[in-house]
């Protein structure tokens, strides 16, 4: 039989005072539930589902402290980042589709967030659900491949949708076997097409991910690496940078998610 969960969670603290390989290694498993494909990462699956829900909620009362007549700093900048996003949406997506300023700022939103988790202290979370009984946990969804993943998988249903929604299924049919060579060469048309389908949600989702896991091993590096004395200063400085990547990776995201539907709504 296996190390039960709370000896494991004693071994995940163990190795976090070890060796730099032992503290780096320890960073980089999840809290898995279950073997091979079906096993599911329940770190990645609670903090983002908190997450979620927390941005439904702060959402939903600062919507009703508005309907109020109330005005605060947080309601004017909420209401600053609905209108950035909704000024973005319609730049961008030339439809008449109520679906897409609402998801953008989903997508934004939450994106951010789940980023901003790799500013706090790398050790923190991952200590707190040690001693709860957690035999590891990485606390930032976008650096689980399978988040990202699964969030471009919803863009590329969203954009086969969209096709059909506005092209219509005939239409669909023949931008898909006429385009870019004719209709003569209509299986060359179809692979090109699979081709470009496919390139985004990947794109998408390795993008995401890769700025994510290289920003949150830097983290681990320097805390594994130097003295606590003086990786304060090093650490300071990557967390500021931080921010900006995690602000424009969850901008990015939502920008091509609405200019792939645009993309895909449009007819010419």
């Amino acid at each position: 039989m296996g190390c039960p969960q709370r000896c494991q969670a004693a071994t995940f603290l163990s190795d976090l005072a070890v060796t730099p390989i032992a503290y780096i290694q320890s960073h980089l498993r999840y809290w898995t539930a279950g073997h091979g494909l079906l096993s599911v990462h329940l770190d990645t699956l609670l903090v983002s589902w908190g997450l979620g829900i927390f941005f439904c909620a702060f959402f939903y009362l600062g919507a009703r402290r508005m309907a109020a007549g109330r005005s605060t700093r947080g309601l004017v900048a909420l209401e600053m980042l609905v209108h950035f996003v909704d000024g973005q949406v319609r730049d961008t997506f030339h439809g008449t589709t109520r679906l897409v300023g609402p998801l953008a700022l989903t997508v934004f939103v939450w994106v951010w967030l789940m980023n901003a988790m790799d500013l706090l202290p790398v050790d923190l979370v991952p200590r707190l659900a040690a001693l709860a009984g957690a035999p590891a946990f990485k606390p930032v969804p976008t650096n689980d491949l399978n988040m990202t993943f699964a969030l471009s998988v919803s863009v590329f249903v969203l954009m086969i949708v969209y096709n059909f929604a506005g092209k219509g299924l005939g239409g669909f049919a023949r931008e898909v076997f006429t385009k870019p060579f004719g209709v003569w060469f209509a299986p060359l048309n179809v692979v090109f097409r699979l081709i470009e389908d496919l390139a985004k949600p990947l794109s998408l989702s390795l993008r995401l991910f890769g700025n994510m896991f290289a920003g949150e091993m830097i983290f681990v590096l320097i805390a594994a690496l130097l003295p606590w004395w003086f990786a304060w200063i090093p650490d300071l400085g990557w967390t500021i940078f931080h921010i900006l990547i995690i602000t424009l990776q969850a901008f990015i995201f939502m920008m091509l998610t609405i200019v792939y539907l645009s993309m895909a709504h449009e007819a010419h």
